[in-house]
């Protein structure tokens, strides 16, 4: 269904990009603008930039860009429409709904369908918790009997399923749901000769929710005694599930482990919520699975801290070295506390309170150092050889931190705890990394020679069909004797799929460019009374057209806009539509957009203290330079694109004429001139 353009727009004036995008990363002031880690690729040095004032952000290291809309479109993978649903739901923006129709539904991707059954499903639980016998005896007696407060089980949106075969499916059905999506979601199972049923029957169910809050899978647990019945049954992967990449409780502890600037990792379910309970609301657990990467980058999005709480009895230590070096690798700093033998999370705030609980997490949490070297002490007593293979030990997970600073102060450390010397410890680093390296080498190789082997399997020769194809792509004809066009003027994903290498841009693409970032970031501007900057491009640009496409259709926007009597800004290519494929001219304008008014580097203030100015482009006699320098520069390569053009003419033996070629010729020397002049306007070396 298509919303209004009028409710669109109040949604856009509604939504603050730094509050959207603060839902899903920690942001930190850095001059005008914020910075953090960038959500959609593994990085360790923040290239990821909002600016405020132009309500967009830009990565610079993966190059996603976008406003608002965008954001959430990007980080939820979901669709235009479901996006501002999103934000309209986050910002109070009333949308008036029409009835969906078939073909409505049809549109809908699977992972928005899924969305809406998966909460569907929540609100069943929740109801089925509250509402009837069963629920209210069995279920919410057990919650009871855990300490749960009714604003906790709501918080976490807690529920309960009958212990019946296929109320879910009945009440799904009823409700308009296709059997095939329920059971796309996981809520449902279906066994050979047609017998359907519900996945999870006779449980309490624990709601398992995204970074923005929506329910993507359940986690349950059965409380009678059934030796034929997993006490906890989680959902399967779905196209919304991916356990590995989902911490449980994360949406509810998210602005909490940002004010606290740590996170708290435990196991369960019922550890997370006693937890928050208590006041302990920075907590999330990776249950149903092992600590992963994945989960670790999730956390890093709102902390560079962690500090595990594992039980403290021998499964819990195996699970807290486990994911000791995962999160050391990650760059995040480590702590680790282990509970007193026979304690968990759960049980030892309730046994305790929240306020001896705290007090124990700060005076009992350890380093790493500390933590592993406390039970290799304790077990090598006086055994040399012990007390070594535990430096070894130690050492290895200090290899795991990338950042080199960081492994010179803690070799220190180990040192220290070992009582040896710091120059032997920082031996027997080099001696890990190297030997790391010489593995990661030999794996390399190893692909290597599988990727030759795999090549000598293929025909030795490409036929003639499979060239002819690839010309095609490129609608290129070798026979007219065309020349191949710019690598720019392809898109990346084009070439990719050409089998050639990912585009490189000319040197003429980039001054095009340079010429867009003009006119968007200054085509107002006046060089000299009455002489705007985009008057004054367009007219030394006059008939000359872009190679680049992109930069060709913005400018020539600028041209039809000028006609008219107006100067376009950035702002009309930021606040371009981006709903529906035929709009993708728009959202590529809309992103390159981004990308030139988005600086990456700002002066820093320390300079202005020093007395250190640097010449800002604002200033007149500068930016007008600058626009001047470009035409030169886009001119005198195109003057350059000509000559290479006529050399090739003049070169190629053919039926000339005596009067073709003198006309070839004089052509060359008038671009010949044009090409010298231009370079000695530019002052740079005059090409011979």
């Amino acid at each position: 269904m298509r919303i209004p353009e009028e409710t669109v727009d109040r949604i856009r004036q509604a939504a603050d990009i730094l509050e959207v995008i603060n839902d899903f990363v920690s942001l930190k002031k850095r001059g005008s603008n914020y910075i953090a880690c960038c959500p959609f690729h593994n990085e360790k040095t923040p290239s990821f930039n909002v600016n405020p004032t132009r309500q967009i952000y830009k990565c610079f290291g993966c190059g996603k860009a976008g406003d608002a809309v965008r954001f959430i479109m990007d980080i939820e993978n979901i669709g235009y429409g479901e996006a501002l649903r999103y934000l309209a739901k986050k910002y109070g923006v009333e949308i008036e709904e029409q009835e969906q129709t078939p073909e409505d539904l049809l549109r809908q991707n699977e992972r928005e369908s899924l969305l809406i059954v998966l909460n569907f499903a929540k609100t069943f639980f929740q109801e089925t918790l509250q509402t009837s016998d069963e629920g209210k005896s069995i279920g919410l007696c057990y919650f009871r009997e855990r300490g749960f407060t009714n604003p906790t089980i709501e918080a976490f949106e807690l529920g309960y399923t009958l212990d019946q075969w296929d109320s879910l499916l009945k009440e799904g059905q009823r409700r308009g749901y296709s059997q095939e999506l329920l059971e796309k979601a996981g809520l449902i199972l279906s066994k050979e000769g047609g017998k359907v049923f519900d996945r999870f029957r006779g449980r309490v169910m624990f709601p398992i929710h995204n970074v923005s809050g929506r329910v993507i899978a359940f986690g349950a647990r059965i409380l009678k005694t059934d030796k034929n019945q997993p006490k906890y049954l989680n959902s399967p992967e779905t196209a919304v599930y991916h356990k590995s990449q989902v911490l449980y409780g994360i949406f509810q502890a998210k602005q909490a482990i940002r004010q606290e600037d740590v996170c708290y990792l435990t196991e369960g379910y019922t550890d997370v919520i006693s937890l928050h309970q208590a006041g302990i609301k920075n907590v999330v657990a990776s249950s149903g699975t092992s600590l992963t990467t994945e989960q670790i980058k999730l956390i890093a999005r709102f902390t560079p801290n962690v500090t595990i709480l594992y039980d403290g009895d021998a499964a819990g230590i195996k699970a807290a070295l486990r994911g000791l070096d995962m999160v050391l690798e990650e760059g995040l700093n480590l702590k680790l506390l282990l509970l007193p033998d026979g304690e968990d999370p759960d049980s030892y705030v309730h046994k305790v309170g929240a306020d001896a609980f705290k007090t124990h997490i700060k005076e009992h949490s350890q380093d790493f150092i500390d933590f592993k070297a406390s039970r290799w002490l304790t077990e090598a007593g006086d055994n040399p050889l012990k007390r070594a293979e535990g430096i070894s030990d130690v050492c290895a997970s200090i290899t795991k931190i990338p950042d080199p600073l960081k492994r010179q102060t803690l070799s220190q450390r180990v040192a220290q705890v070992f009582h040896v010397s710091e120059q032997s410890v920082i031996s027997e680093i080099n001696r890990l990394v190297r030997k790391q390296q010489e593995q990661s080498k030999k794996e390399s190789d190893r692909q290597h020679d599988r990727q030759v082997r795999q090549q000598n399997t293929a025909p030795s020769e490409a036929s003639v069909d499979d060239i002819n194809a690839l010309l095609d792509g490129l609608n290129v004809s070798v026979a007219e004797g065309h020349e191949f066009p710019p690598a720019d003027s392809l898109p990346v994903d084009q070439l990719s799929a050409n089998g050639l290498t990912k585009a490189v841009k000319t040197p003429l693409s980039y001054q095009e460019e340079e010429c867009i970032r003009l006119l968007m970031n200054h085509g107002t501007r006046e060089l000299e009374p009455g002489i705007t900057l985009c008057q004054y491009v367009l007219s030394e640009l006059h008939e000359i057209e872009f190679q680049t496409s992109p930069f060709n259709l913005i400018l020539t926007l600028f041209r039809e806009a000028y006609v008219r009597g107006e100067i376009l800004t950035a702002n009309d290519f930021l606040n371009r539509r981006s709903e529906g494929p035929e709009q993708s001219n728009e959202i590529e304008m809309q992103h390159q957009a981004i990308h030139l008014t988005t600086p990456r580097y700002e002066i820093s203030d320390g300079w202005k203290k020093h007395e250190i100015f640097v010449p800002s482009e604002e200033e007149i006699g500068i930016l007008a330079d600058a626009a001047y320098r470009n035409i030169l520069r886009i001119k005198k390569m195109l003057a350059e694109q000509r000559m290479a053009t006529l050399q090739q003419l003049l070169r190629e033996p053919g039926s000339k004429t005596p009067e073709e070629g003198d006309r070839l010729l004089t052509e060359f020397m008038h671009f010949k001139r044009i090409d010298m002049e231009i370079s000695r306007l530019l002052g740079t070396v005059i090409s011979g």
